[in-house]
């Protein structure tokens, strides 16, 4: 009898402990298939497209089915579209390895804003504690639905969505940004504005720009503002040398032929930084100055579509998360409200769950650490000790695979040229409960050349902050259930 329970109580230890590696009792492949060459022509295709001479991103065709799709759906329900940069800006790139390099290096910048963002919320430090900007000189005189564009061309990775600003409504491209609660965009006059597709937006011309007083609800939960003549001013910066100072202001804004009255948002005078051919920022964030905040939005979602690609997808407020949703907590940092914070409990190679603890994805009692999801970063980042073991065990279960020397932040990398596919060990997050997500091959091995240089697409951070970026979540739906606080999951629902 003693021996018997001395088995039970191993084998409960052994099925239970997410310190230990396990047998995959996962209902899904443990290997998935990446399509090499189909994955190269699209890097190779990508250089020299021109969204001037592709199709219009608003076709005939997509505006009717977007109105048939509002007619059978909630009136609640707000849907616009998605598309990558390549579809807004022409890439300035001769070769796709030089695209890529770009890519990087600005994506290491949004990680460094994101995790300054972080350590001074845990430090408590407002950023109206910081030395503000020189401001000399900036102030001179049916269903709703969006298009949602990938930042591929300047190595942004961030998305686009197409919006209208003002009565009567001026069409502009506008960032989507999880990781950002203020809206805001170009206005003339400009003391200081980057290049954009569209025309600067004038508020002269528009009958519904209303400019806050410094009294106003919304002037006052600004993280930095300031008051000039009973006008409420706003700043924000981004850590990575980006920022945007002017008027905060309410303004209409037109979700296909649905227009949203009075949305706060910020009109910039001086504007600086990485938001090449956008016309400004829709904030996500989980701040009460967020698009979906002031939406009162029960729900918003997005699909990603490949960075390398010039088709849409879309952005979505008020669509409950689908019954086959893969779904996982929905947490919140009460040291910083902004960012989205998913219930991650481990990662697995091949069906095999890492020894990596489930503290290591945790939000700390400081507000430290946990997991973010994050629009705007490209490549997901993990503590260094969970990077090592998710890299160790992928290499390990790739042997038969050519490796090659380190690409920028990627240190795994393999030579892939004299192959047209490759079957790799599936990558999957775990969440509560035992839901799972295995992501798709293109996912986490991609191309840093059209030559056949692929690499494993995740990165170690010395912060203990994780993100899940954009290129793990490219193709799938990803919903945020702000009632329910739940995060979901739709593979292949763009």
């Amino acid at each position: 009898m003693g021996l018997l329970f001395c088995i039970i109580v191993l084998v409960s230890f052994f099925s239970t402990s997410p310190l230990v590696e396990s047998r995959s009792l996962l209902p899904f492949s443990k290997t998935t298939v990446l399509d090499v060459a189909a994955t190269l022509q699209k890097a190779k295709e990508v250089v020299s497209f021109d969204p001037k001479t592709a199709a219009p991103a608003f076709s005939q065709e997509e505006r009717s089915v977007s109105s048939s799709a509002g007619s059978s759906s909630s009136a609640s329900t707000l849907s616009l579209q998605l598309h990558p940069r390549i579809s807004v800006q022409k890439n300035k790139h001769s070769d796709y390895k030089s695209l890529v390099m770009s890519r990087l290096e600005r994506d290491s910048a949004r990680v460094r804003s994101l995790t300054i963002r972080l350590d001074l919320a845990v430090n408590g430090i407002t950023k109206s504690e910081l030395k503000p900007l020189d401001k000399g000189s900036e102030f001179k005189a049916e269903d709703l639905e969006t298009p949602l564009v990938s930042g591929s061309s300047e190595g942004s990775g961030e998305y686009f969505s197409r919006v209208a600003i003002g009565k009567p409504p001026s069409q502009v491209y506008m960032v989507i940004d999880s990781g950002s609660d203020v809206n805001w965009l170009q206005c003339a006059p400009c003391a200081d504005c980057y290049q954009q597709t569209d025309p600067i937006f004038e508020p002269a011309s528009s009958s519904s720009y209303s400019p806050l007083t410094c009294e106003a609800r919304q002037c006052k939960s600004l993280d930095v503002s300031e008051c000039r003549n009973d006008t409420c001013l706003y700043e924000v910066s981004y850590g990575d040398g980006s920022y945007t100072v002017g008027e905060f202001v309410t303004e209409t804004i037109t979700l296909g032929s649905t227009p949203i009255n009075n949305i706060a948002i910020g009109c910039g005078h001086n504007n600086e930084g990485l938001f090449i051919g956008a016309a400004g920022l829709l904030g996500l964030g989980g701040g009460s100055l967020s698009f979906p905040s002031q939406l009162n939005a029960s729900s918003f979602s997005y699909c990603l579509v490949d960075r390398d690609s010039d088709s849409a997808s879309t952005l979505e407020f008020n669509a409950p998360l689908p019954p086959n949703a893969v779904t996982a907590p929905l947490l919140r940092n009460d040291q910083l409200d902004t960012f989205l914070y998913l219930g991650l409990t481990g990662i697995s190679v091949g069906g095999n769950l890492l020894p990596i603890p489930e503290s290591t994805f945790k939000i700390a009692n400081s507000g430290d650490g946990g997991v973010i999801v994050d629009s705007g970063t490209a490549i997901t980042r993990l503590q260094t000790d969970a990077y090592n073991s998710l890299r160790d065990t992928f290499v390990k279960e790739t042997k038969d695979l050519p490796k090659v020397a380190s690409v920028a932040l990627f240190d795994t990398c393999y030579d892939l040229s004299s192959r047209t596919s490759v079957e790799v060990p599936t990558v999957s997050f775990h969440f509560p409960e035992g839901k799972v997500l295995p992501l798709p091959a293109k996912n986490y091995l991609i191309p840093v050349d059209s030559n056949g240089t692929f690499c494993f697409a995740f990165a170690p951070t010395p912060s203990s902050l994780s993100i899940v970026g954009n290129v793990q979540q490219q193709g799938t739906r990803v919903g945020f259930d702000l009632g329910k606080n739940l995060v979901g999951f739709v593979p292949e629902k763009c």
